[in-house]
């Protein structure tokens, strides 16, 4: 019976080491595992209905960026823009969509030798773009997140 007795013991003293370790910190965890997290990378790029059908990334990627593209240029009143600034053929517009799927279009600053009022032509990017087609925001980690990024508008004039 002594034997039994101090088996039990000896385990019961033996196993109590295991309900002293303490759990990972939480903060720990969460830091490590945020490192290891690409921020500068999308899992998937916003989108647009006619982009969703689309199974390649690649492609999908191509199709969502012609389409603002196109959509932006065909949008913008090139014809307004054509007569204010006649030697305009490209502009930069920064596009930020946020998580909520709302859109901001904004002028940058001219990076050639012709300069325009960025005012007026933000002015007329916010009229006429105003009512875009809804975006699908881009996607990291299975969340809605914002994303950014300038595109080149060029401005074709047919004469």
């Amino acid at each position: 019976m002594k034997k039994v007795v101090v088996i039990l013991f000896i385990i019961l003293f033996n196993s109590c080491q295991y309900f002293d370790k303490k759990a990972p910190d939480e903060n720990a965890l969460l830091q490590e595992e945020l490192q290891k997290v690409n921020w500068k990378q999308v899992d998937q790029y916003p989108s647009v209905a006619s982009c969703d059908t689309i199974l390649d990334i690649e492609a999908q990627k191509q199709c969502f960026f012609q389409f603002l593209t196109e959509t932006i240029q065909a949008r913008i009143g090139i014809d307004t823009i054509h007569v204010l600034y006649p030697e305009l053929d490209t502009i930069a517009v920064k596009v930020t969509i946020n998580p909520d799927a709302s859109l901001l279009f904004e002028t940058q600053k001219p990076t050639d030798s012709i300069s325009y009022d960025i005012k007026v032509i933000d002015s007329i990017i916010q009229n006429r773009l105003a009512d875009f087609p809804a975006v699908e925001p881009a996607i990291k980690q299975g969340i809605k997140v914002k994303s950014q990024f300038v595109l080149p508008v060029i401005l074709k004039v047919t004469d």
